[in-house]
This record gives structure tokens, C-alpha cells and sequence, in this order.
């Protein structure tokens, strides 16, 4: 197994590298999950490639099927498009999904099979909060299965528990990726000359933390384990209060900073949405905001399955604002249900 490792200013500038080093035609395309996040259809879209989707399976935590992988791979390619890779977002964004060690293990042999390079966006692998579904790294897979198939896996500052998403420091690793191919690589990135040292320097701190003995250790140990256990309390609290609403669920939030819970919005406010020419689940998150101050995306930002809405939220609100947030929350949609639905 070959490797090597490339620093870059955020995991989003790797991922845009590999991308553009990826596509030499307009007929190339790039599996992308269903729900993604939109840095892969708008790279796609900038460097006029095309986007291939694969939807996830909601009602299993958000897994991939390999029989839908193949359906969306072998209807792409009966088009004309050179599919060339597979992206693979683990822990979810904006699901807050974590992939089983089995369905990875499917997921490299697929890719085996079809000659796809595996894009591995893992940069919140330390944001965990099941012990059900633990992180798994596709390199770690790849080794185990002794396969040859290509890998980058990305990482970044921006997430975790170092949350440094302004000062732009990430990197990715390559495996099984040929020299001449690095060595491109490595021309794209002398393009802008000078890294950010900030960003590298918080890089260090993130891949060599304190160790036991240090004198910043125990500090940073408590920390960090205050951020983590302080998110994970709240993952499940969000979680629980969108499963306690009517027309409303949500897969716990197995990792990343995120819920997805899906809503089944009264068929008068669809048609009101229709009406003033926006998306049902773009108006119902812009009146949440008008009526509560609270944002989150519209799940048409991100991709969903045909006929669903959904909306993203974090659960980042200081744990001691969390209640007030949750109760804002609860108001706005039971009054939005009997503002819309049907009188009995």
C-alpha cells in the first residue's frame, strides 16, 4: 500500500485539488451522496463535471446501498459519463450518520469492482457520540481488505473538538495513489505559493496533542472532554425534541455537529410555498427564523429523497441557552401545524 500525506489551507482547498485534478473533460462525473454538502456540486458545477447522485437510506441511519451505488453508477455511465470517483461523507453532513465498518467494506469493494477512486471526507471523526456506530477510517478498511483501490481521505482543524474553522488548516492522505499523480498534485498546490501558518501550526496541535507528562496536558484533556461530552448531551437532547413533535422525525445524531430531522409539512402550506414560488422546506425554515430568531438550512440546500422535507440544525447553542432554543423551536412549528392544517 503506497501513502502520503499533503497539508492544505482547509480540508474544502484538498478536496477542490483532487477535484479539479480528477476532471479533464466535461463528460467526467463524481458520485455524490444525497443529502451532501454543497462544496461538491458547486466545485463540480465550477469546473463543468458532472454530479452523480446516490441517495442515502434514511430509515437505516443513513447508510449506503450498494445495489443504489450501482443503479446510479451503471444509469451514468449508459449516458455517456466517465464516472472517475466516489465521495463518501463519514461522519455525515448534513445527516450526522456514521457509516458501519460492513458497509464501508462494501463500499471499497465497489469501488474495486468499477476502477472508482474513493474520496473519504472524514473530517468529523472525532465527533462520535454512539458507541453502535463507532468511527471507522476508510484507510483503515482498505488495509484490512489488502485492496488496491485509490483513496484520499481528508481531515481538517474547522471540526472536532479544535473547532477552528478561520484559520483554514487541513490535510489529506493518499493511498494507492500513483507518484506521477502526486506529483500533479503537488504542481496545483505551488499555484498559491505561500500555506497559511496559522492554520498549519493548529494542524500540529490537532495530529500531536498534548501527551501525558506534557504540562498543558491535563488542561487540555479536561477541555477537550467538557466540549465533547457538553455535545454529545446536546445531540440527544435535539434529537429527542424533534421526536417528541407531531409531523416530525430524526435519526440521532450518531457523529458531526448536526440533525436532519424530516417534517411532513400541511398540504395548505406546500401550496402556499408553491404559490410565492419557493421551496416548502425553504419557507418553513425562513419562517422559523422570522418568528424565532433561530437559522438553520433547508434540506433542498443539501439534496433529499423526492417528495420529503428536511432541515438541518447544529446542536451548537451554549448548553445553558439549549432549553429556551428547544422551547422557541417547539412553539413555532406546533403554531405553523394549526395555523395550516385542517380544522376537525
Amino acid at each position: 500500500m503506497t501513502r502520503g500525506n499533503r497539508r492544505s489551507n482547509s480540508a474544502s482547498g484538498a478536496v477542490e485539488r483532487v477535484i479539479d485534478m480528477l476532471v479533464s473533460s466535461p463528460d467526467v462525473g463524481i458520485m455524490i451522496p444525497i443529502p451532501q454538502y454543497p462544496l461538491y456540486t458547486a466545485t463540480l458545477a465550477r469546473v463543468n463535471a458532472h454530479a452523480v447522485p446516490y441517495y442515502l437510506q434514511e430509515d437505516k441511519d443513513w447508510q449506503l446501498s450498494v445495489s443504489d451505488l450501482e443503479h446510479s453508477l451503471a444509469e451514468a455511465r449508459a449516458k455517456g459519463t466517465d464516472v472517475r470517483a466516489l465521495v463518501v461523507i463519514n461522519p455525515g453532513n448534513p445527516t450526522g450518520g456514521c457509516l458501519l465498518e460492513s458497509n464501508i467494506a462494501e463500499i471499497v469493494r465497489f469501488c474495486e469492482r468499477h476502477r472508482l477512486v474513493i474520496m473519504a471526507d472524514e473530517v468529523y471523526q472525532t465527533n462520535i457520540y454512539t458507541e453502535t456506530n463507532p468511527f471507522v477510517s476508510f484507510k483503515k478498511v482498505v488495509a484490512q481488505l489488502g485492496s488496491d483501490v485509490e483513496l484520499f481521505s481528508f481531515h481538517s482543524i474547522s471540526k472536532g473538538m479544535i473547532g477552528e474553522c478561520g484559520r483554514r488548516g487541513g490535510y489529506y492522505e493518499a493511498v494507492n495513489i500513483d507518484e506521477k499523480v502526486m506529483g500533479q498534485l503537488l504542481k496545483l498546490a505551488s499555484v498559491s505559493l505561500c500555506p497559511n501558518v496559522q492554520g498549519q501550526m493548529a494542524v500540529d496541535v490537532m495530529v500531536n496533542p498534548p501527551r501525558l507528562g506534557d504540562a498543558s496536558y491535563k488542561q487540555y484533556k479536561a477541555e477537550v472532554e467538557d466540549i465533547f461530552e457538553s455535545m454529545k448531551r446536546r445531540a440527544k437532547k435535539l434529537a429527542q425534541a424533534f421526536n417528541s413533535l407531531p409531523n416530525m422525525s430524526c435519526n440521532d445524531a450518531q457523529g458531526a455537529m448536526y440533525c436532519f430531522p424530516r417534517v411532513e409539512l400541511p398540504q395548505a402550506f406546500i401550496d402556499e410555498a408553491k404559490a410565492k414560488g419557493q421551496q416548502p422546506d425553504s419557507l418553513y425554515c425562513m419562517q422559523m427564523l422570522e418568528a424565532t430568531g433561530i437559522s438553520v438550512v433547508p434540506g433542498s440546500g443539501f439534496g433529499q429523497y423526492p417528495g420529503t422535507f428536511h432541515f438541518r440544525s447544529t446542536f451548537l447553542p451554549p448548553e445553558n441557552l439549549f432549553d429556551d432554543f428547544i422551547d422557541s423551536f417547539k412553539r413555532f412549528h406546533l403554531g405553523l401545524l394549526a395555523r395550516y392544517s385542517p380544522k376537525i
